[in-house]
């Protein structure tokens, strides 16, 4: 079927993305404080490309049947965090895609950044579709490097040095797998931009 295209690919990324986790959550050792229960980057709106939003809404499919009341939680989240951000949404508050360019950039920098993702759940603190999560939630702790340098959680790394910050850079992607299974996707499906989780899971999509 054609919107299950990715899900192998999508597999082998996460593969990958895992294995540099545990790399460099086994370098970092105390310095990382991640764990269960702590949901301060679960806090806050974030873009998610459409890779993302397909691996959402399959673990949101997969929750539906082995767990149908969570994911009804996660599906009544989402929707009432839709009508919460609407109004200000920086983007097409229908299909949920966001808009692009510096002053778009400029408003979502301060947008929802005190909504709690739908994914969690507010009881246990656990998140419902952690096997699914997007890729900036696996990341997400560990010394990951962008455009704007080595950026690390502010919770860990309390008291390490620059250099051995730089010791437990993590690489999650270093062949870009990601940037080729997002091409595809779009070309067949036809749907790009970057959304929020909230919409992607408000919305009905092909899984």
């Amino acid at each position: 079927m054609r919107s299950r295209f990715p899900l192998r690919g999508d597999q082998k990324l996460i593969q990958i993305v895992d294995s540099a986790l545990a790399d460099a959550t086994r370098r970092s050792g105390e310095w990382l404080v991640c764990r269960p229960g702590c949901t301060q980057c679960c806090i806050g709106a974030f873009s998610i490309n459409q890779l993302d939003a397909f691996r959402l809404r399959r673990g949101l499919a997969e929750l539906d049947r082995r767990a149908p009341e969570r994911a009804a939680g996660v599906r009544q989240r989402a929707l009432e965090s839709v009508a919460r951000l609407s109004p200000e949404f920086p983007g097409d508050p229908i299909s949920g895609i966001l808009d692009e360019g510096k002053e778009a950039e400029r408003r979502f920098a301060d947008f929802a950044n005190d909504e709690p993702c739908p994914a969690l759940d507010p009881v246990t603190g656990n998140c419902e579709l952690y096997e699914s999560r997007p890729m900036t939630c696996r990341v997400f702790g560990p010394p990951v490097r962008s455009e704007d340098g080595l950026g690390v959680c502010e919770l860990c790394y309390q008291g390490a040095s620059a250099e051995q910050i730089a010791g437990c850079e993590m690489k999650p992607d270093p062949d870009d797998l990601e940037s080729r299974l997002l091409a595809e996707l779009e070309k067949n499906t036809g749907v790009r931009g970057h959304t929020i989780i909230a919409f992607c899971l408000a919305t009905e999509g092909n899984c």
